[in-house]
């Protein structure tokens, strides 16, 4: 498999390609009023969901690029405090700010300069192509648990 091929098929899961659900298909629509809902034995709320995907791809992006960067501390720093989002802004900030780090571990796997396999020097054995996948593979872990959450809720059209 070429360089260009591997880089293609991360980018593709990166993106929610294949059976991956994406980011914006799991939150169109949500109602401001369901953010914060709460179902009987599901310990997660769509915002604290969201806000811990937020954090924790920002916190793997900044680790790949940033060796200063520290992060959050586990686990508690990796969750919102609320199961709600104080406001709208912060809802929407938050959803910005996804989008916005999911698009920079997009641009860096797309970097042709960037070697996937390079240990990230300030790690212990890390490579972007470890922490893209990762990123990846957390992101569809929680967006199914949003889009089951939502179907709880009554709010999940197939």
């Amino acid at each position: 498999m070429s360089d260009q091929a591997l880089r293609d098929h991360v980018l593709y899961v990166l993106k929610g390609g294949g059976a991956h659900l994406g980011f914006e298909q799991a939150i169109d629509g949500l109602p401001r009023e369901l953010r914060g809902a709460k179902v009987d034995g599901c310990p997660h709320t769509a915002w604290r969901l969201i806000e811990h995907m937020r954090i924790c791809q920002w916190d793997i992006w900044q680790f790949s690029v940033n060796p200063d960067h520290i992060s959050p501390e586990f686990p508690d720093g990796l969750w919102p405090a609320t199961d709600a989002p104080p406001d709208d802004a912060a809802w929407d900030a938050c959803v910005h700010l996804f989008r916005g780090d999911a698009q920079a571990m997009i641009d860096l796997v797309a970097d042709p300069s960037i070697d996937l396999f390079a240990p990230i020097p300030h790690g212990d054995g890390q490579t972007i192509l470890r922490e893209a996948l990762l990123v990846a593979d957390h992101n569809a872990y929680h967006l199914g648990q949003l889009a089951m959450l939502r179907r709880c809720l009554g709010d999940w059209k197939d």
